[in-house]
């Protein structure tokens, strides 16, 4: 009874430490918002889309809840360690391949690259752009190499652009992203097409160019630890 106890403890808070990364999006300052209805609408759309997802994900994690009520204590070890490692790959703690497509960014004008003038990818547009791909289907992104995840930090150290304390001054900066699926990278790929990405990134000296989707793009694992601050076992 006590070891079942001790299982269900533990899967009780990795789920909750799951439900807590799916909450990915890139905090933004404060600011008046001056974007048409149409505009809005669409942002409501995109959010009930995500909305959805969390919801089909809390059920999945449900059923796997359920599994542990109906198997013997040797089962709930092996179901634990499977969705440990599941966990694990949702978290980016482990390397993570699937359908999607290569964002590549550089300048405009190829005398900038050349040094004859100075650009560079402000954190702000940055996070536009990892916000915008979440929300139109992305589950995991990498920059430059680097795996993003939920405690990710976009930021302008010494003008200059860091993820989680990598630079980004060399151009091209190739920003990778799979999708569940083929359908769903698919899907990825044409709102990105929709979208008014390219124009912004033109606003400041930047070529964004887009792969078509492949059945394979491979993303490296998270290298740094995560440390969990507001998390403690329960006292029995």
């Amino acid at each position: 009874m006590k070891k079942s106890m001790v299982i269900f403890s533990l899967v009780t808070l990795l789920i909750g430490f799951m439900v807590a990364i799916q909450f990915r999006t890139v905090q933004e300052p404060d600011q008046r918002d001056t974007r048409d209805i149409w505009k809005v609408r669409e942002l409501i759309i995109q959010e009930k889309e995500m909305q959805s997802e969390l919801i089909r994900e809390i059920r999945e994690m449900e059923e796997k809840l359920a599994q542990y009520e109906e198997t013997q204590s040797q089962d709930e070890l092996e179901v634990l360690r499977t969705t440990l490692e599941e966990f694990k790959a949702e978290a980016g703690q482990t390397e993570y391949s699937g359908p999607g497509l290569t964002i590549s960014i550089s300048p405009y004008f190829q005398g900038i690259e050349l040094g004859q003038g100075a650009v560079a990818l402000s954190p702000e547009l940055l996070k536009k752009l990892i916000n915008e791909l979440y929300m139109y289907g992305a589950k995991h992104i990498s920059i430059q190499g680097q795996r993003l995840i939920s405690t990710s930090v976009i930021r302008d150290i010494n003008n200059e652009t860091k993820v989680d304390g990598l630079p980004l001054n060399r151009f091209p900066i190739e920003i990778k992203l799979v999708a569940e699926n083929v359908e769903l990278a698919e899907k990825v790929y044409n709102r990105i097409q929709a979208s008014n990405l390219e124009d912004e990134f033109f606003v400041e000296d930047l070529r964004f160019s887009v792969s078509n989707v492949m059945n394979e793009v491979k993303l490296p694992a998270y290298l740094d630890s995560i440390e969990i601050g507001n998390m403690k076992p329960v006292e029995e």
